[in-house]
This record gives C-alpha cells, structure tokens and sequence, in this order.
C-alpha cells in the first residue's frame, strides 16, 4: 500500500468531544460501528490501487508532471471545456426545441416496451454488476468514475427509463462519448485485472457499449441522432469531458494519488507518452469526439439498407420453393 487513507483522515479535525459521557470520559464504540468509519470507506474506495503497477498512481505518477504544468494547463482545458458547453447550449436551444418537441409527439401514448430491450438491459445490469462486483472485491471502487463506466450507466438509464426528453439528450450525448470505448479496445490496459474472468469483462463491457447505441438507433424515434452535419452535439460533449476530466477527476486523482484515467501520468501502452502527453491526448481525442460518433452513424445507416437486400434474397429460394 503505497498511501494509507490516514493520509486523508489527519486533515479532518477530532470531533471526540462529541462523544464524552457525563464524567467527561469518553464513550466506547459498539465494535460493529467501526465498520462504518470513514477510514474503512476510504480504503474500499482506492485501498486496493497497487502502485507497482506502472501507470496505476503513487507518489511518481502524481509527481509526473509539475504543478505550473498542471495548473496551466486544467486552467486552459477547463476554459474550453466551458465556452463549448455555453455555446452548445446556446445552439443547440435555438436548433432543437421544435425537433425536440416533434420526437417527443411520435412517441405511442402507451408505454410498450420490447422484448429485446428488456433482454439487453438485463445483459448490461449483469455484466456492469460483475465488474462492480470486481471494483469492491480488489478495493478499487474509485475506478467506476473513469468515463467508459459512467457512458455505461447512462446507457443503463436509456434502456430503463421510457422516451422523454432526458432520454433524448443522453441519447445524443453518449452517441459522442464512445471514442474511449474505441481506445479501451485498441489500446486495452489490464495489467492490474487479475481476478478470474476479470479481463473478460472488461472486453465485454466495451463491446456492449457499442451494442446498446446501435440498438437505440435501430428503434429510432426518440432515439434518431442529429443530423451528420450538425456538430453541435458532439461539441457538447466534448466540453462536458473537459470540465469532468481537469476538474473531478484530476483533483480526486491528486488527493488519492489514483490516475483516474490517466490525468495524473500516462498510460504504459500511451503512444504519446512523455510530458506533453494531455496536450496530445486533449487534441487527439477532441477529433474522435467530434467525428466518432458521426462515424457509427454513418455506418449504421449504411450498413442498414445492405442487411436488408441480404435478407430478401435469403428468401427468395423459399419463395420458389413453394
């Protein structure tokens, strides 16, 4: 253990005053509340994250960069990262409303739900309740804040919750947030999955991440993405993963010394590793977020037509035969 919780405990002020008896002695805890303590919460959150994996934290990968680096550069990422979301917004109001409110009417009044996409939300709880399962199990619970699990659990929501307006904007968010799917498969980092079956969800989990969005664009309605030549969207999303990135996840990544996706130091299997590894990765993953998702569509609704010609000559022979 490289960093013990206690680290984070000595900064909180003593509050055993609290709990002085009439005599001014202090009362003893039943043994069953220390479970519960903050210590114990901390070490479920990031107790298990070994340092001798590279690229996994500690004081190094903390200290891999310095902090005038740090600070200029979340100083500037964060400023992007803001005026996208403002000027999306901003579009996006003045583009949408009415397309927004015409889905919204398509939409039955009854709420039917397939067969299918019960089917595949159950598939999703199991396998993202497996690897949830494997984070408290290794004592790595922080790990679930890394972007590929939280687009899992907007995805869990979209196949939960009926057509609405919400659904639509996590629809066409996520749409632009499957890049680090892309990474995670091509660049896959599981020197740390060592529990059976571990790396096999992690391949999983990334492959249904594709799976759910090609689902919900094959049902359309609430779920019909913008048009390929509006940006807007994806523009959004990009601010959102700057802020979520320079902010939560860098400043809990500084206190744990934990690199939630790698803003502390870069990954061992990083092309780009060195230095200047964020600017790259901040300019290489600002294209994929802005043309990934616009790429599944497309494909999606080529690959469409394609599958259906194939499946009218497949009965054609059965048509003769009869």
């Amino acid at each position: 253990m490289f960093r013990q919780p206690d680290s984070i405990l000595a900064w909180i002020p003593s509050c055993s005053y609290l709990f002085l008896d009439s005599d001014g002695e202090e009362k003893r805890h039943h043994p069953s509340m220390s479970r519960y303590s903050l210590h114990n919460l901390l070490d479920w959150m990031y107790g298990g994250v070994d340092p001798s994996f590279a690229g996994n934290g500690g004081p190094e990968c903390a200290a891999f960069l310095s902090g005038q680096q740090r600070l200029l550069e979340s100083l500037v990422f964060l400023s992007v990262g803001v005026v996208e979301i403002l000027l999306s917004l901003w579009k996006l109001r003045q583009l949408h409303l009415r397309e927004l409110e015409g889905h919204l009417l398509q939409q039955p009044q009854t709420k039917q739900e397939s067969l299918g996409k019960n089917v595949l939300l159950v598939v999703l709880c199991l396998i993202f309740g497996l690897e949830v399962g494997f984070k408290f199990a290794t004592r790595t619970v922080i790990y679930l804040l890394n972007p590929c699990h939280v687009v899992t659990m907007m995805q869990i929501f979209l196949l939960a919750c009926p057509p609405c307006r919400i659904a639509m904007i996590l629809f066409r968010l996520q749409m632009h947030m499957l890049n680090g799917a892309l990474l995670a498969l091509l660049f896959p980092v599981v020197n740390t999955r060592l529990l059976p079956f571990e790396m096999e969800i992690y391949y999983i989990q990334h492959v249904m991440l594709y799976v759910v969005p090609i689902y919900l664009l094959r049902k359309g309605g609430i779920y019909t993405p913008e048009p390929l030549c509006n940006f807007w969207w994806a523009l959004l999303s990009t601010g959102f993963m700057f802020v979520y990135h320079f902010s939560i996840l860098q400043i809990l990544g500084l206190v744990t010394e934990v690199n939630l996706n790698n803003m502390l130091c870069p990954a061992v299997s990083d092309p780009f590793y060195g230095r200047w590894y964020r600017i790259w990765a901040s300019g290489h993953q600002t294209v994929m977020t802005m043309t990934h998702g616009k790429l599944v569509i497309l494909l999606f609704y080529s690959a469409v037509p394609i599958f259906k010609c194939s499946m009218d000559l497949l009965r054609l022979p059965s048509k003769k035969i009869d």
